[in-house]
């Protein structure tokens, strides 16, 4: 139907230690790099071709994709030396294109978790005669988003930073990452520097007379962002929440992946994933969490709403909340570490060092 840029070149700063040695799209949401749902999805829309706009650890995408033919796809990978920014990398890519000026060019930022119809957003791009159509979606409180506002018919009348009072809030939707392009039009953002087309390329097609068209899509949305929105995401897959034709195994409460052991009295919900080679001994209680391949829950520990890295272990009796644990890292046993606590890679916490209540 379509070809598409994923752009995945971004450092992942705000999901850091998580990202340390792992691209952000490449992190394991419902036992699959979360890249792998984007491209499933897009697959299922009748998408053939995928360009990669890659900049950090880049060399980590085409090893485990490869040509993209194991998901139907033809996968090509460009990479940018110096970050170029979302319109700088939409640019980058757009020689490995073989659509013709006219043809729609479906764009993806690699961080966002969505139910959108695809199809819908290209038929509304081509009933229209837009020059470029925007998923939009709808969020109770706007203020951490740029917003969107659009006429009766759908057409996008501004682009409007992060509105700073109430008065400023004239709409709740919000840019949502998905995008229709006209193949012409991307030819028009300038060559080899940064470029935003949140702040520089709509704005300027904008009110250079472009039809720019906004799409509202409020099916299931989640910016993936932040380690607490990352851990969401990975069970509401596992939940069947967000849709996806990637995910290896049934919906449910849980998700083990072979290989994987689990004790028979250990207690998994909430749409816990625990990767392979990982290890739940017995007693053990964990829920809307995420183990990633090859880490170890000790006896009686308790883990919620958090990520354990790969390789890294969990002590026996520890309690965690909200925490992530990086790659290789050690908590001991009897530790308690609460919403936003962080453990860097190989890090080790001796036994009972971080509590937040009494040790009686």
């Amino acid at each position: 139907m379509t070809e598409a840029i994923l752009l995945v070149g971004g450092k992942g700063t705000r999901l850091r230690p998580l990202t340390v040695y792992t691209p952000k799209p490449m992190v394991r949401a419902a036992g699959v790099p979360f890249l792998t749902h984007q491209l499933a999805r897009a697959r299922a829309a009748g998408v053939d071709h995928i360009v990669l706009a890659t900049s950090y650890l880049a060399e980590v995408f085409e090893p485990y994709f490869g040509d993209g033919s194991a998901l139907g796809l033809r996968m090509e990978y460009v990479t940018e030396e110096e970050p170029l920014g979302t319109g700088g990398a939409i640019r980058n890519a757009a020689a490995h294109l073989h659509s013709g000026p006219e043809e729609p060019v479906l764009v993806f930022n690699g961080d966002i978790l969505t139910g959108l119809d695809i199809g819908a957003l290209v038929d509304t791009h081509e009933s229209t005669g837009a020059d470029v159509s925007l998923h939009l979606t709808q969020v109770p409180d706007p203020r951490a988003y740029g917003l969107v506002p659009t006429d009766g018919a759908g057409r996008v009348l501004a682009f409007l930073e992060k509105p700073q009072t109430p008065e400023e809030i004239v709409t709740d939707q919000i840019n949502a990452g998905a995008y229709v392009f006209r193949r012409s039009v991307i030819d028009t953002i300038p060559v080899g520097r940064p470029v935003s087309v949140e702040r520089e390329t709509f704005p300027d097609l904008l009110a250079a007379g472009a039809h720019l068209q906004g799409m509202v899509d409020s099916t299931y949305w989640l910016d993936l962002g932040t380690p607490a929105a990352f851990v969401r995401g990975s069970a509401d897959l596992v939940l069947g929440r967000a849709p996806s034709p990637a995910v290896p195994g049934r919906c449910g409460d849980r998700l083990v992946l072979p290989t994987a052991r689990v004790a028979p009295d250990a207690k998994l919900t909430g749409g816990t994933v625990v990767g392979e080679g990982a290890f739940v001994a017995e007693g053990a209680r964990v829920s809307g969490s995420t183990i990633l391949p090859g880490a170890v829950i000790e006896p009686g520990a308790v883990i919620t709403d958090s990520l354990i890295g790969t390789r890294a272990r969990v002590g026996e009796r520890s309690i965690l909340t909200g925490t992530v644990i990086g790659d290789g890292a050690v908590i001991g046993p009897d530790n308690e570490l609460r919403e936003g606590a962080r453990v860097w890679c190989d890090a080790q916490i001796p036994a009972g060092a971080l509590r937040f209540s009494s040790d009686q």
